[in-house]
């Protein structure tokens, strides 16, 4: 079941989130099966060593494999797992996550993502990642409004 939000409507859900406005993560690609976010690279998300923090990297491939999974489940999703693999330190002037969905069912999707930093050399794979996404009734977990 392939679901039919525009790239705006995806943009309005990650703007929705206090901590994706902290990092400052816009969506820049969201069809069918597939998503892309982007986070600028500041002073504020590296660690000691001058490297992107790999929380951010995690984040990211977080946030993206469940747009991606949002893509062909709907917009009521969780992640419900994901792993990361950190390949080499991420420099640059930006983080792009892009991610895609391997395989789904009604209510749980796996989905795969590279991250990349965008250097003046080019895209640099940083991390890859892979992940579930399941659909929740936010009716019966229990949070309040």
């Amino acid at each position: 079941m392939l679901v039919t939000l525009s790239l705006d409507e995806a943009a309005e859900t990650l703007a929705a989130q206090p901590f994706s406005t902290l990092v400052g993560a816009r969506l820049t690609a969201f069809t069918d099966g597939a998503a892309t976010l982007t986070i600028p690279i500041r002073q504020e998300l590296l660690q000691q060593h001058g490297f992107v923090h790999g929380g951010v990297l995690s984040y990211a491939a977080d946030n993206a494999l469940t747009f991606a999974a949002g893509s062909v489940l709907g917009p009521s999703i969780v992640t419900s797992g994901f792993s990361i693999t950190y390949l080499r330190p991420a420099m640059g002037t930006a983080l792009r996550a892009e991610a895609t969905a391997v395989s789904s069912g009604r209510r749980q999707a796996l989905c795969r993502c590279e991250i990349y930093a965008d250097t003046e050399n080019g895209p640099v794979l940083c991390a890859a990642a892979q992940g579930t996404a399941s659909v929740i009734d936010l009716g019966r977990t229990g949070a309040s409004a």
